[in-house]
């Protein structure tokens, strides 16, 4: 990677206001459930279940939306099963009266395809796709991607992430980014031949253009790929062929990097890593449970740039029982 060309970037996006320096609730540890969100009648589950989530010390929910709104402005890319705006705006209210904080995710660059279907965007638009030629069916693809060059690609998903902070009155946004295989494919026109890094970092720097220095909205994104395999672990989730950590001396520190690790170790050393680069960490746990007490123990022991715990799901538990589950009962309150 080039660093001398990327840092020449994000030093132009600073000097034109691109980035805030200070984040919007700096004082407050987060304490954290991140809950799919998938069609109306799980989102009235769970305005239901807020007061109880908030009993459990929860004060941030990240609401996994993806294509399940009624976007307006591009209607097309609806899932069958979606989220209608006066629910979210329902829903936003009720975690306001409840102290919680609404952070909606919006899956940028992977995840665009699960369980052998393409999501609606690569459906809608395949020109948009970085691998065009491959089929679902190949095992060497884990999930598809868009490709960060593509013509016309940011003003579309631009357009979805405005209306689904606006929807669910949000002052953050999380982009996911996370578990990305794909960027730089030999068989991707645009990008063929490209460092994978410099594409990666650079697709970071334009949402964080439009998310942070535009619409002044905190950006958060998941943190395995910045962390590369060196941090992060040993199964297919965690580690790639195209190593992408580079990216991470060039995307700007004022985005939230959540550390996801799910298997038990004595340190989680990604943590100290990133938090010495500069970089809020917010360390996501899930299941075993004996791993997920393991990561939020060692994590209060670090503090420096540590902002709280986030406690994933991923369906292991039911909405109306998540308040229950013992990775968020036994673990958020931990952390005062």
């Amino acid at each position: 990677m080039n660093p001398k060309k990327f840092g020449a970037c994000l030093c132009l996006l600073l000097a034109c206001g691109c980035a805030t320096p200070k984040a919007l609730h700096p004082a407050q540890t987060w304490r954290g459930v991140h809950l799919w969100l998938d069609r109306e009648s799980v989102a009235q589950e769970l305005i239901r279940t807020l007061p109880a989530l908030a009993q459990t010390g929860a004060n941030t929910v990240i609401i996994e939306v993806n294509y399940s709104y009624e976007f307006r402005a591009h209607p097309e890319l609806r899932k069958k099963n979606f989220i209608t705006r006066r629910t979210a705006h329902q829903l936003a209210t009720v975690a306001r009266q409840n102290g919680i904080r609404l952070i909606p995710e919006f899956n940028c660059l992977g995840h665009q395809s699960f369980g052998g279907r393409a999501e609606p965007l690569l459906k809608t638009y395949p020109q948009f796709n970085e691998t065009p030629t491959q089929s679902l069916t190949n095992k060497n693809i884990y999930c598809l991607e868009w490709c960060p060059q593509a013509p016309g690609l940011h003003e579309i998903i631009f357009s979805l992430l405005d209306e689904i902070a606006d929807a669910f009155e949000a002052d953050a946004i999380h982009v996911g980014l996370d578990e990305v295989y794909l960027t730089g494919a030999e068989e991707c026109p645009r990008c063929h031949g490209k460092n994978p890094a410099e594409l990666f970092a650079a697709e970071v720097q334009a949402l964080h253009a439009h998310i942070v220095a535009k619409k002044h909205w905190e950006m958060l994104m998941w943190a395995d790929r910045v962390i590369g395999t060196k941090f992060q672990g040993v199964s297919k989730y965690d580690t790639a062929r195209n190593d992408l950590s580079a990216a991470v001396d060039v995307i700007p520190q004022d985005i939230v990097l959540c550390d996801w690790h799910y298997e038990w170790r004595r340190e989680y050393p990604s943590i100290a890593y990133l938090a010495g680069k500069g970089f809020r960490v917010w360390p996501a746990g899930f299941l075993p449970l004996k791993a997920a007490r393991q990561l939020s123990d060692f994590s209060l022991a670090q503090r420096a740039n540590v902002i709280g715990y986030l406690a994933t799901t991923w369906n292991e538990t039911g909405m109306t029982n998540s308040p229950n589950w013992p990775p968020i009962k036994e673990i958020l309150p931990q952390w005062k």
